[in-house]
């Protein structure tokens, strides 16, 4: 999962992308990336580590233009490090950059293709490299001096005819103006909005989430729809255009579990009110199965349960309190690229307050149980500040299949509920109860915000892999990817090596 800006302005536009990803800094961590575009040149500046520790004013005031394009990375595929960092950027034809969020689950077959017909080099093993260079190429075979903006669409239908997976992208063509394009499912979320500039004109800002647009003072105009693209030339022109064949609109439901902020509207639809409403129905599940509970007090896992919790408590007409303290200065577990990482980092991020949990029966609410490893160390916490009985609600479905469209959920062997059923699981946390929402529940939730929806990518939870061909062979390869990878990453950490090329600015 990543972080995605693309912005056209009447002035300089460093500032506001830049504001824009620490917006979004929640859907990646690991790297930050901004490159404008003046005078006939890229101007970039990247690196790994937060927004804030990435970017300098020193930088700042070198990343000139009035377009541009950023991003913050949560790796998925390929290795990490400087080099892996984006945007990328290729010099033919005409310069362009690119960053992108997603996964191409045919990525491979694409990186012969690019080697033997193409003629194009890679220098990474991220599959972004790989969009890149198939949209270049696509770009570059209609062997335009001065592309229309219908060359640009056309190149981004060849896109479409050849790239397989869940994929989000902006890219910037030098001298010419900024595109943005989204899967043909929309697996990957991408909004536009667009605001009055202090000189009469308009700017446009395409990003991942709209609360990127909402602090720059933009409206929100919608979403970028399924297969669609949509380019603004650097003089500020909006053009849009539908680049694939059949699109639907199938957008990742693990966006409104947990990825997405809750201030976000998503496809048309509050992701708040939808956490909202998954409360409710995980609430009635349990007075369905528990109508006479002993549940004292509702206490959420900070922060993307917290909207949850509410609901729960609220329908079981119980107390809800904070139990846990957040240090806000952790990043968020999920995304930290290794286990032991993750599991360090609970105990840092997390304190119970001995207070909300002393001699009661606590009913803790998670967004999703995913490793498992987190839930088990918070479970033990409340038991450790004086919990009689710990009970745990998971506002989703048991998490039992890998994901393969840009979340870090690639090895079923990871997931504790791959093969087991609820009484193990329970078993493994160490809970006294475990209860988690049904799947129609969930998509229910997020489908009363936007009856256009066709369907939701829910492939974690009922192992339905609607893009690309998904078979075992495949999620065995991916598997084995993940598991050199990570053993590259570690090297590289150890050892201080660099992995590609890198510019730094």
């Amino acid at each position: 999962m990543c972080g995605l800006v693309g912005m056209v302005g009447s002035s300089e536009v460093a500032a506001d992308i830049y504001d824009a990803l620490t917006m979004l800094q929640h859907r990646g961590q690991d790297a930050a990336g901004i490159m404008t575009f003046k005078d006939g040149k890229f101007l970039q500046r990247k690196g790994e580590g937060l927004v804030r520790d990435v970017f300098r004013t020193h930088h700042m005031t070198q990343l000139l233009g009035n377009f541009g394009i950023g991003h913050v990375r949560y790796p998925t595929q390929g290795s990490s490090g400087t080099a892996l960092a984006q945007p990328f950027y290729v010099n033919s034809p005409y310069g362009i950059a690119l960053a992108h969020n997603g996964n191409l689950t045919n990525a491979d077959k694409l990186k012969a293709e690019l080697f033997q017909s193409d003629l194009r080099h890679l220098n990474t093993d991220s599959d972004s490299e790989v969009l890149l260079n198939v949209f270049a190429h696509e770009l570059q075979r209609l062997g335009k001096l001065v592309p229309e903006s219908e060359d640009i669409f056309a190149a981004v239908e060849a896109v479409h005819r050849r790239c397989e997976g869940g994929y989000a992208a902006v890219a910037m063509i030098a001298n010419h103006g900024v595109l943005a394009f989204r899967d043909p499912y929309g697996i990957r979320p991408l909004v536009i909005g667009e605001r009055e500039s202090s000189t009469g004109g308009t700017d446009y800002m395409v990003a991942s989430e709209s609360v990127a647009l909402d602090v720059q003072g933009f409206e929100l105009l919608g979403d970028v729809a399924p297969g669609e693209g949509i380019y603004i030339t650097q003089e500020g022109k909006l053009i849009r255009r539908q680049c694939a064949l059949a699109p639907r609109l199938v957008p990742c439901i693990f966006e409104h579990v947990y990825f997405a902020r809750p201030d976000s509207m998503m496809d048309g639809v509050s992701v708040y009110k939808t956490r909202m409403r998954q409360g409710e129905r995980l609430a009635r599940k349990i007075l369905n199965e528990r109508p006479d509970h002993d549940i004292d007090v509702v206490i959420p896992i900070p922060d993307t349960s917290r909207v949850a919790g509410q609901s729960v408590a609220h329908e079981l007409g119980v107390k809800f309190r904070e139990g846990f303290m957040k240090n806000r200065y952790i990043g968020r577990t999920f995304i930290m690229p290794g286990q032991s990482q993750r599991a360090k980092s609970v105990r840092q991020k997390l304190n119970p307050v001995p207070l909300e949990f002393k001699d009661k029966i606590v009913l803790l609410v998670d967004d999703s149980i995913v490793r498992g490893t987190t839930c088990g160390q918070i479970i033990q916490m409340a038991r450790d500040s004086g919990a009689r009985k710990v009970y745990f609600a998971s506002a989703a479905p048991p998490v039992r299949f890998p994901n393969v469209y840009g979340i870090d959920m690639p090895a079923a062997t990871e997931l504790i509920a791959h093969g087991r059923d609820v009484e193990e699981i329970c078993r493994l946390i160490g809970a006294d109860w475990l209860i988690y929402q049904d799947l129609e529940d969930l998509l229910e939730c997020s489908r009363e915000g936007n009856e256009a929806i066709d369907g939701f990518e829910s492939s974690v939870f009922d192992g339905i892999y609607p893009a690309g061909t998904i078979d075992q062979a495949y999620l065995n390869s991916v598997e084995a990817a993940r598991a050199e990878g990570s053993a590259l990453r570690q090297a590289v950490a150890q050892e201080g090596g660099v992995v590609g090329l890198h510019n730094d600015g």
